[in-house]
């Protein structure tokens, strides 16, 4: 009795938010989602900081200057005499690489193909989360359903163990009906029981996902209209769109640049340094006055104990395996797009099988009901064809949650699940325009807006 009153509870809960909340569509959740999901929010600032990254790298092409002052106090001691001077100088300091065998222009390089890369990123994590709150939606959208399909499943067998007792006492039953119909009451409050304990979980879910607990969802939306036509358009879409694929290839463009810069570090390094004095550049005691030196450093590596040997060396390995990488992300993709693709025909296909089972089974334990009533069909008959029709039901109930998660599967596994393409109103941010902010050789000059 105390676990049928906290279902009542948890029911009635339930029946008041949907009167005094208003329903939560699930583009409406998803654009939630993707506003405070702290997945998205760290690729985002992952992005940005691959800006900050490209601008150190074009650093070791540009002037280095600093000012330098230096104090000094000495003294000497002889037998006789004791003498202390002071000396303070203050000038600038320049040096600047003028060639580096292109190892800088594969630094920058590298770093551009890494932002890219964290850019994809980013739009994978993106679709990640989306899934994952679709998958959270309808999980408790499902089990919300599953739970009111067993109450009153718990409400019919509450009925037949009544109804037995009664034909008992008149003498047109027999103490197995009974026995089985309160058999039967007990699994069905088990049942629901086990319906609450994963409601509990998919809201749980929910929370993570979305970010706020789940109130009074709404069953019907309206889908977009992204889904491909057949798996070789998907499979197309995916190769163009797909952001894991995006990420391979950026790996690939990062290993030849990392190739060009090992390749490098083979030639030559020419540096450019000078420095101007302008205060005490020629002692305390002498003449006022500037000074200053310009000059050039040629560095040419001829051994390094194999560093530099072992370093292309291991540049080309990772080329070779950006390459296969790339290859087996291919076949990730492929596989996602074939699964989803069977995956949302198999569920249209059992969705169309329990939508007939669970018509025809409401009339068939109608009709049993009667039947018995008439003495023409056994309690258990009735029990067994209930039974079968709460089956029914909650199949129905799974495949149209399945069927809704796999085509957004679908979608995710070609790479339109994003907030653009689902047109969630939300401002799509990228980190794009932090990073062409950063990139801005003088920006140490200048304020630059934080992230």
């Amino acid at each position: 009795m105390r676990s049928l009153l906290g279902t009542t509870a948890l029911l009635a809960t339930m029946l008041a938010g949907a009167m005094g909340v208003r329903a939560e569509t699930l583009p409406e959740a998803l654009a939630y989602a993707y506003a405070n999901n702290p997945n998205i929010a760290s690729a985002r600032l992952s992005v940005e900081s691959s800006g900050e990254d490209i601008a150190i790298a074009k650093s070791d092409a540009l002037p280095n200057i600093s000012l330098g002052a230096n104090y000094t106090a000495s003294f000497s001691a002889t037998d006789d005499l004791f003498s202390t001077s002071q000396n303070f100088t203050l000038g600038l300091n320049y040096s600047q690489t003028i060639f580096d065998n292109h190892r800088t222009d594969g630094q920058v390089e590298q770093s551009r193909a890494f932002s890219e890369l964290a850019t994809h990123a980013l739009a994978n994590a993106e679709q990640n989360v989306l899934l994952s709150a679709v998958d959270a939606y309808m999980s408790v959208v499902r089990d919300t359903q599953l739970v009111a399909i067993r109450q009153e499943n718990i409400a019919f067998f509450r009925a037949q163990v009544g109804s037995a007792n009664d034909r008992l006492r008149l003498g047109e039953g027999t103490r197995t009906d009974v026995s089985q119909a309160e058999a039967r009451l007990a699994q069905a409050v088990a049942a629901h029981q086990a319906a609450i304990a994963s409601l509990q979980t998919s809201q749980a879910s929910y929370q993570r996902w979305v970010g706020r607990p789940p109130q009074n969802l709404s069953a019907s939306f309206t889908y977009q209209g992204l889904l491909p036509q057949s798996i070789d358009e998907a499979i197309e879409t995916a190769q163009a769109d797909h952001p894991a694929l995006k990420s391979a290839r950026a790996a690939i463009r990062a290993s030849q640049a990392g190739a060009d810069i090992a390749r490098s570090a083979f030639g030559p390094t020419l540096q450019l340094i000078g420095s101007v004095c302008a205060v005490g550049c020629f002692g305390a005691d002498g003449p006022g006055g500037m000074s200053g030196q310009i000059g050039l450093t040629l560095s040419i590596p001829i051994y390094e104990g194999g560093s530099l040997g072992a370093g292309q060396r291991k540049a080309n390995l990772e080329l070779i395996k950006s390459e296969v990488d790339a290859l087996s992300s291919y076949d990730e993709v492929r596989e996602a797009i074939v699964t989803a693709w069977a995956t949302v025909i198999n569920s249209e296909a059992q969705i169309s099988s329990a939508q007939s089972a669970v018509a025809s089974g409401q009339e068939f334990v109608s009709g049993l009901v009667e039947e018995r009533d008439l003495g023409l069909r056994t309690t258990l008959d009735v029990l067994d064809a209930q039974s079968d029709l709460v089956t029914s039901r909650e199949a129905l109930v799974q495949a149209n949650a399945s069927r809704v998660i796999a085509q957004y599967t679908l979608l995710a596994s070609v790479g339109r699940l994003s907030a653009t393409n689902l047109g969630l109103p939300v401002t799509v941010e990228d980190g794009q325009a932090y990073v062409q902010v950063v990139e801005d050789v003088w920006q140490e000059l200048r304020a630059v807006p934080a992230p």
